[in-house]
């Protein structure tokens, strides 16, 4: 029999589903190299097809039968799945990607009473998960990345999963394994939008060397100074924000009272950890006065915003 031989993906994230199939096809061809890969979906699907395509074979050789839509089978389609699959065929791998969700529901439910592996593949939208997704990528090339880091991947590349995904390989195998702002940076400058948070970042975490390096590529890649320094005053008001909150508040609640998310409220806390109650006020009027200047006050708004980031790290020292 097949590694699996019967397995359930279930979800509609297209990258993980591929990468789903792609794992039962491998498993089943490093069995049999000439194992036969036969995609189906259920308006090209004729009733006695699956009988026929799972019946023993008279020059053998096995077959990874990958049903796409499993949810939008008939009745009697899904009838004749849900007989197959109580007794499979040993030489054949039946994939069955369903949706998720109410449509075909019977199908799903089928499929796991008679033992399927079931594989989860949902739609990744938040920017949470968009980080976590980044970090595993990086570890499965054998590399690694922190979540500051996945961030500024995120920011940088975009939503897309596959694009996420080329990015972290690439820069694994162009690095050695240990990828950091600078490389992400070399290679994304001329797609990113290179953001004030991440200058705002730097700054908040005390490191000022990277956090002039990376305002002063902002600036030379056209990134208004208004935005660094208004990316630079929630940095600093975040700190405010979390910092003031009442001790013992945590989880979902600390969230909404704040009306932050909780992955912000966790990157916040770190941050938190270099400053004193002195230092973010000091850090407030720093911002407020750098706000000022860049809206009119000052003959080279790059100054005055590398000034504010000098100002920021040396107010986190405060106190």
């Amino acid at each position: 029999m097949p590694v699996d031989a019967i397995t359930l993906i279930v979800g509609d994230e297209e990258l993980l589903i591929e990468r789903a199939v792609g794992d039962v096809v491998a498993a089943a061809r490093a069995d049999d190299p000439e194992t036969e890969v036969i995609d189906l979906m259920p308006g090209g699907l004729e009733p006695g097809r699956l009988a026929e395509l799972t019946s023993p074979s008279l020059f053998g050789g096995a077959k990874v039968l990958v049903l796409r839509a499993s949810q939008d089978l008939n009745k009697d389609l899904a009838a004749e799945v849900l007989a197959y699959v109580k007794n499979p065929a040993p030489e054949v791998a039946l994939v069955a990607v369903h949706a998720g969700g109410a449509r075909g529901k019977a199908v799903a439910d089928g499929l796991s009473k008679a033992g399927a592996r079931k594989v989860a593949c949902p739609k990744i939208t938040k920017v949470g998960e968009r980080i976590d997704f980044v970090r595993a990528e990086i570890r499965r090339h054998g590399g690694k990345i922190s979540a500051d880091g996945a961030r500024t991947l995120v920011d940088a590349v975009g939503n897309d999963l596959r694009e996420l995904a080329a990015a972290a390989s690439q820069l694994v195998a162009d690095t050695g394994g240990k990828v950091d702002d600078a490389a992400i940076a070399r290679y994304y400058r001329g797609r990113a939008e290179v953001s004030g948070f991440t200058v705002a970042d730097k700054a908040i975490e005390g490191q000022l060397a990277d956090a002039l390096e990376q305002l002063r590529w902002a600036l030379a890649t056209g990134v208004a100074p208004v935005l660094i320094v208004s990316a630079l005053a929630q940095g600093v008001r975040g700190l405010a924000k979390v910092g003031g909150a009442p001790r013992g508040a945590r989880g979902a609640s600390l969230a909404k009272e704040l009306g932050m998310p909780p992955w912000k409220i966790d990157r916040v806390q770190r941050q938190l950890r270099g400053w004193s109650g002195d230092g973010v006020a000091r850090a407030l009027t720093v911002v407020a006065d750098a706000d000022a200047q860049v809206k009119g006050g000052a003959a080279d708004p790059a100054y005055a915003l590398e000034k504010a980031v000098s100002d920021i790290v040396a107010a986190r020292s405060t106190r």
